[in-house]
């Protein structure tokens, strides 16, 4: 069988972002900064290192900043050439240049797996990826290259997994899974935010999917839900059922910088890690009388 590369991703950003108001009013939460990029940018680049080169956006009203920041801006590099600051040109030029960018407009917030179904003409019968545009993940080798791997040896599809503390587990979808290997694990089905005494187990979904063409047509049959949402974890819980499905442990540190605390631990620690703030950062925090 032809080793199919996964080439497109989908990147959903239609949300209201409700949980960073009122800085999200007028402001996409996907370009809030972390550090010196915004969070977008780091899902984009993680993208682009795990092989893929056409990334679909799924916007909504008021996010036309995500397009702005990944297109040209022919005006502010003419006035970086004319201030003598040419040498930024290229950092910016390769923001553009990273993949072949499309935008979908989501017209209603009618959840994950409708904004999915946005972008099924685009997809076509490749497999794909999905990842949350506030899911920031730091590895040397990126989370979706790891998550790549397990796809191509078991050609199946793949959902990014990560312990979380039993206290959690109402805030995630949780796999009931067996282990198939260390950190990889075949999955029965899939338990939307269940009580502490209900969940299978504490492996609980992150924002990054490998999935197969046949999802769309699961997503078009499932009803929506609470608030009228068509929720992506119904049509996997189908997709279970005939097709092998696992679920992957994925290596490094995770912020769910679409939480205000999250976004603050990712701030934090990246910034130790910037090359150029790292050491005076690290030399403020220590003054700090905590």
């Amino acid at each position: 069988m032809r080793k199919q590369q996964i080439t497109k991703a989908i990147i959903p950003a239609a949300g209201l972002g409700t949980r960073f108001l009122p800085v999200t009013k007028a402001s996409p939460k996907e370009m809030l900064p972390l550090v010196d990029k915004p969070l977008i940018q780091y899902v984009v680049e993680e993208a682009v290192a795990s092989g893929i080169r056409q990334i679909i956006i799924i916007t909504g009203r008021g996010k036309r900043a995500i397009e702005d920041h990944f297109d040209i801006s022919f005006e502010l590099e003419e006035i970086l050439k004319q201030t003598g600051k040419s040498r930024l040109l290229p950092e910016l030029r390769k923001i553009s240049d990273m993949a072949d960018f499309c935008y979908i407009r989501q017209s209603q917030p009618r959840g994950l797996g409708h904004a999915l179904l946005c972008a099924k003409h685009f997809i076509g019968d490749e497999p794909f990826a999905v990842l949350l545009g506030d899911d920031i993940i730091d590895h040397p080798t990126p989370a979706l290259q790891q998550m790549a791997e397990v796809y191509h040896k078991h050609r199946a599809p793949v959902i990014g997994v990560q312990r979380v503390a039993k206290s959690e587990v109402h805030q995630y979808g949780i796999l009931d899974a067996q282990p198939a290997r260390k950190g990889l694990y075949k999955i029965n089905t899939l338990v939307e935010k269940p009580a502490v005494a209900d969940a299978p187990s504490d492996l609980a979904i992150i924002g990054r999917y490998i999935l197969i063409p046949e999802i769309f047509d699961l997503l078009e049959k499932t009803q929506p839900g609470k608030n009228n949402e068509i929720q992506l974890t119904d049509a996997l819980k189908e997709l279970a059922k005939i097709k092998s499905m696992f679920g992957y442990e994925i290596k490094g540190s995770r912020y769910d910088a679409g939480d205000k605390l999250g976004f603050l631990q990712a701030t934090v620690e990246m910034g130790l890690k910037n090359p150029e703030l790292g050491k005076k950062f690290r030399s403020y925090l220590k003054g700090l009388s905590l």
